[in-house]
């Protein structure tokens, strides 16, 4: 199967995920104490449970209001607790993980942006019979370290898709900037990327400094006068390489992974040629409420196998219509 049409039906099965969990919010549950939905309709009439969402946020990063968004909307739906929780450094998730399994909770939603990291306190999950989902990244360690689904992208075949659209609009020395060396889903997104496109660089940054973010960006534009595209793995990232394009004095385009409302604008104005949307609001509620159905009924969403929330492309075609959306702090 070729890589154009592998991407397409992976595209089309993470439609489909996206409109079965969205058929199935039929009402926006009442306000839990760590959420600010307000929706009007009437929680579940099941007994209240607590979920713990442990992710590997890091501080001031857009995404991640996104994905809690989504989850503190289930929340309120299916009369569940929310406990979000987040760590960038793997050792402490993995504390944070520990935490909630002391504490009894019914569910865990955890990101596995380093495995490794997480496995001895997932081990105790699973010993403790609490059923564990993952979102995000990870999603090729899921199932081995005991999730009985994944929510999330498929990073590589989003490189993947990356590399497509760059090459067939003629660019050849893209260059992959990661926030956080080691983190899986940010190296497949590059290696994704590099598989399409053989020139493609990847350059490493401090993503919890901005100003290094911009200065590393820059200097490197400044040395490389044949980079023809630059790539941000984040939208604040992306927004953050903006400057720096600007401040090299360089030519090279700007393209990124996610969204927020401000690079929809961008992109809708065509100071970013595109980004790959992964739909972050639905990996948080999709979660959620997945380990709500496992609980009150046993159900297992996925069959065993991930729930794809994206790749999507969002370009100068179609930024206008998700940037409402987008503004709602929903994409």
């Amino acid at each position: 199967m070729s890589q154009k049409r592998s991407w397409r039906r992976f595209a089309s099965v993470a439609v489909l995920a996206s409109l079965l969990t969205v058929t199935s919010c039929s009402s926006e549950g009442g306000r839990t104490p760590e959420s600010d939905n307000q929706g009007g309709g009437a929680a579940a009439d099941t007994e209240r449970i607590k979920i713990a969402l442990i992710t590997h946020a890091a501080p001031g990063d857009t995404f991640w209001d996104i994905v809690r968004k989504g989850a503190e909307e289930a929340a309120g739906k299916d009369n569940v607790e929310l406990q979000y929780l987040s760590d960038p450094e793997g050792g402490r998730q993995a504390q944070l993980i520990e935490q909630a399994v002391d504490q009894g909770v019914d569910g865990i939603a955890v990101t596995l942006a380093k495995p490794d990291a997480l496995a001895g306190a997932l081990e105790k999950a699973q010993a403790a019979g609490i059923p564990v989902v993952t979102l995000n990244a990870g999603e090729d360690r899921s199932a081995e370290l005991g999730a009985f689904t994944h929510f999330g992208s498929n990073e590589q075949l989003a490189g993947q898709a990356v590399g497509e659209r760059l090459a067939s609009d003629g660019f050849t020395h893209p260059v992959c900037v990661i926030q956080e060396q080691g983190h899986v889903g940010l190296e497949n997104r590059c290696a994704g990327v590099k598989a399409v496109v053989p020139g493609a660089e990847i350059l490493y940054v401090q993503g919890t400094d901005m100003t290094q973010v911009e200065s590393t960006v820059t200097a490197k534009l400044q040395a490389t006068a044949d980079v023809d595209v630059i790539i941000g793995l984040g939208a604040p990232y992306t927004l953050t390489i903006l400057k720096s394009v600007a401040g090299a004095g360089s030519e090279a385009k700007v393209a990124s992974f996610d969204l927020n409302s401000e690079l929809a604008q961008k992109i809708a104005d065509g100071e970013v040629i595109f980004t790959v949307d992964q739909q972050p609001w639905m990996q948080g509620y999709g979660a959620v409420d997945a380990l709500w159905q496992n609980h009150r009924g046993g159900f297992q969403l996925g069959g065993g196998q991930p729930v794809l929330t994206g790749p999507t492309i969002i370009d100068s075609t179609n930024a206008s219509e998700v940037l409402a959306f987008a503004e709602d702090g929903i994409r």
